[in-house]
């Protein structure tokens, strides 16, 4: 069976957000881990916790992974700036151990003008002061649509930040289809010649999630528009070769598609789970 979920808020609480993945036949999600645009995490409950892990157990729910606030920047130019971002980055994993063995997702950031060679330098430094021996967590770095100075548009830069950092077994990476897409890598016509030159570039054991967006630009576009699974660029066909193929089919999947309501995520999961269920 698919491990397959959706962009949930835990503003009612994590118990909250496991109920709305089982109302929606998911079985894992995703949540920010603070407020996207920056702020302070709201407090653990442990009350919310235990109930929350009962939800889990009943739905079959055993994957999550969080995502790091889009104001992390440290490849910034700017110290403050890098300094917010540490200081977050070990925050988030400090508190990520109370949910051991689970997945924290980033972007890796924008060197603003440095170069990238300089911002690949600046996140693996970053990245190398806030993780612990002891964290059971694993660090993801997203790919990224490759717009402005962001670092991570090509696998050889997420292959170099990971090379950099020293607890290396403890990195790894998401797929975002929409970002690659939009970054130049052809998912839609040529999935196994994009998988290929991951494996040679990153290693395909290093692939621990994927986000399954369709896009509202052309292939190479570099601006990062999420649309509704085949309703965009990409198109349907492509998503339900990712679900079925043996390199992915195994790994958590998660929709950040624009929708109105949980019920939009409902019918994108249920498609996805019946081309997987026929192939």
């Amino acid at each position: 069976m698919l491990t397959l979920g959706c962009h949930l808020s835990i503003a009612k609480g994590f118990a909250a957000a496991a109920r709305d993945a089982r109302r929606i036949d998911a079985n894992t999600f995703q949540f920010f881990t603070r407020n996207p645009r920056g702020g302070r995490a709201r407090e653990l409950d442990p009350r919310d916790l235990q109930r929350f892990r009962q939800e889990c157990a009943g739905g079959g729910i055993e994957r999550m992974l969080a995502h790091a606030p889009y104001t992390l920047n440290p490849a910034s130019s700017n110290p403050d700036t890098r300094a917010f971002a540490r200081q977050t980055l070990g925050a988030d994993l400090a508190r990520m151990e109370e949910f051991p063995h689970q997945l924290y997702n980033m972007h890796p950031g924008a060197h603003t003008g440095q170069g990238v060679e300089c911002g690949v330098q600046l996140i693996a430094e970053a990245l190398n002061e806030v993780m612990r021996p002891e964290h059971t967590t694993t660090v993801l770095l997203e790919t990224m649509a490759g717009k402005g100075s962001e670092v991570g548009g090509r696998f050889e830069e997420l292959a170099a930040i990971i090379d950099r950092v020293d607890l290396g077994d403890r990195m790894g990476v998401c797929l975002d289809t929409c970002h690659v897409w939009d970054a130049g890598y052809d998912v839609a016509n040529h999935l196994d010649a994009v998988l290929e030159e991951f494996d040679r570039t990153v290693g395909l054991g290093r692939l621990r999630a994927l986000h399954l967006n369709d896009s509202q630009n052309p292939c190479g576009a570099h601006k990062d528009r999420h649309a509704r699974l085949g309703e965009g660029h990409i198109g349907f066909d492509a998503f339900a070769a990712i679900v079925n193929h043996p390199a992915l089919r195994d790994l958590p999947m998660y929709l950040e598609t624009p929708q109105d309501s949980l019920d939009g995520y409902a019918t994108e999961i249920a498609r996805l789970r019946e081309v997987a269920t026929r192939a």
